[in-house]
């Protein structure tokens, strides 16, 4: 099954997954720490944030509600779309949507926006894929613009470490989704800094937790979220 489909299924009678259209809680703790750290210079009415991979449109719902931004969101699933549309059409919010892969360049100007999330997205991306994306996002932030990162991650996570020894993917550190049948790459922390830096200034890496059972058995994979500026150079 096309991740496309999967993700059709999902948003129109969910099966697999409780679906939310409340805001990341990890992205709700990234703009607590952006504004003590940088007041509304940057999540303010000027602000344009690109969502990659926005799903049904909750995080860019809350950015505009919360902080006035506006937006552009990706999406390769038009039933998440649809749900992002009618509520943005409901409030009245400064933003679109549209149904495109992430794998293609963002068809954004140069230095234009402010803020971009790639939240549980480019992992299902093969390596080129991801530096041709990471080559994009660069392009359209502004200087000292944000980039906000979510993923999976391996370091300590021994459902992921089975994940890769029971279904190997088509590249190093991929597998296959059992479920979805879909490639899915997983992240150490030493990956992650040798992908970014110096392109990137790494100001914060948050994990989660280990996600055992009380018997000791892994039952949820890892994610790691990380604190991007654009350097100035780049």
């Amino acid at each position: 099954m096309k991740k496309k489909d999967f993700w059709n299924k999902q948003y129109k009678k969910p099966t697999h997954l409780a679906l939310s259209s409340e805001p990341s809680e990890d992205l709700i703790k990234f703009t607590r720490w952006l504004q003590r750290e940088h007041g509304r210079a940057v999540l303010n009415v000027t602000a344009l944030v690109v969502d990659l991979g926005c799903g049904n449109g909750r995080n860019l719902l809350y950015l505009a509600r919360e902080f006035g931004v506006h937006g552009v969101g990706y999406d390769t699933s038009h039933e998440a779309l649809r749900e992002g549309r009618a509520r943005t059409d409901a409030e009245e919010l400064p933003l679109v949507f549209e149904e495109r892969s992430i794998a293609k360049p963002i068809p954004l100007e140069d230095v234009s926006a402010a803020l971009a999330l790639d939240m549980m997205s480019s992992h299902v991306l093969r390596r080129v894929e991801r530096e041709s994306l990471r080559a994009e996002i660069l392009r359209v932030l502004r200087p000292n613009g944000w980039l906000f990162f979510k993923s999976f991650f391996l370091d300590e996570d021994r459902n992921a470490a089975r994940m890769l020894r029971d279904y190997p993917g088509p590249e190093e550190g991929m597998y296959v989704h059992p479920e979805i049948g879909v490639p899915e790459y997983v992240w150490t922390a030493s990956a992650l800094r040798i992908f970014f830096e110096p392109s990137f200034v790494m100001h914060k890496m948050e994990t989660s937790h280990k996600h055992l059972t009380k018997r000791g058995e892994p039952w949820k994979r890892r994610t790691v979220s990380l604190y991007l500026e654009k350097s100035g150079g780049a």
